[in-house]
């Protein structure tokens, strides 16, 4: 059976990285080869596509507006998630309905809340904003983290909040010497996933930014349009935009596991 299961995971790691590399081919060649069928596996690579992206396509501001809502809207949703979390383990907060009503803002889909939103932001001049897309991410970024951390703050024995209460700490004193740190795989989690899902996010983002507050998702889309697709320049924008997740994958690989590990043991 060992035989199969390698053929499994052989053929999903397939289905995973053939099209990336498909991309990542497709972004060192010039339209014709990118077109050519069969492809051309054997070409001589440029430059191009990158050159036109960075020099023309005006990547950095694009780069530049993910990247701070991406931020503000993880270092939010950790900040106010892991009090939320941290009152709902330790002082049952919200009884057991508080959890499954966390849960349940989820299951709502994004489809149905843009249009209430974007009515809202543009009455209160929050449309095209930054301030208006981390507050759009908030609203399901922050149930999402505040139900991960709940799972990994029951790892921390309870025994060490009463010894420092005993000792004579404060609520928050225990949270933040004491909780937070031996939480801190499941905050690294947390804040990976957080970033990540704010990075790809595509829908609200099209709805709610303009060309000032424009993020990556919706300008590497807009290079498709009824002229044709730049096919070179859409798979060099999207190997850019991949790298900050790779490079944050490997260089915090080891706490990401072991914060994912514990949320499992514990469930």
């Amino acid at each position: 059976m060992q035989w199969a299961s390698h053929l499994i995971l052989g053929s999903a790691s397939a289905m995973v990285l053939l099209p990336l590399v498909w991309v990542l081919r497709t972004s060192f060649a010039d339209k014709v080869v990118a077109y050519q069928m069969p492809p051309d596996l054997f070409f001589a690579p440029t430059l191009d596509n990158y050159r036109d992206v960075l020099l023309r396509f005006d990547f950095g501001s694009f780069f530049l507006n993910s990247l701070i809502v991406a931020l503000l809207t993880t270092a939010i949703a950790l900040l106010l998630g892991a009090l939320a979390a941290y009152a709902i383990d330790r002082f049952r907060t919200g009884g057991a309905v508080m959890p499954l009503a966390i849960l349940a803002t989820q299951m709502m889909p994004p489809i149905v809340l843009v249009i209430p939103f974007f009515l809202i932001f543009k009455r209160l001049g929050l449309a095209d904003s930054h301030a208006g897309l981390v507050i759009t991410y908030l609203t399901f970024n922050l149930p999402y983290v505040v139900w991960l951390l709940v799972s990994f703050f029951k790892r921390v024995p309870r025994e060490l909040d009463e010894a420092a209460l005993i000792d004579g700490a404060g609520p928050f004193t225990v949270f933040w010497r004491i909780v937070l740190p031996a939480a801190l795989p499941g905050i690294g989690a947390a804040a990976v996933l957080s970033f990540v899902l704010c990075w790809n996010e595509f829908l609200f983002a099209l709805m709610l930014t303009g060309q000032q507050t424009k993020t990556l998702p919706v300008a590497i889309s807009s290079l498709v349009t009824q002229q044709g697709t730049a096919i070179g320049a859409v798979c060099a924008s999207t190997m850019l935009a991949i790298a900050p997740m790779v490079l944050i994958y490997f260089a915090i690989r080891k706490l990401l596991v072991a914060g994912l590990s514990l949320g499992a043991v514990k469930g």
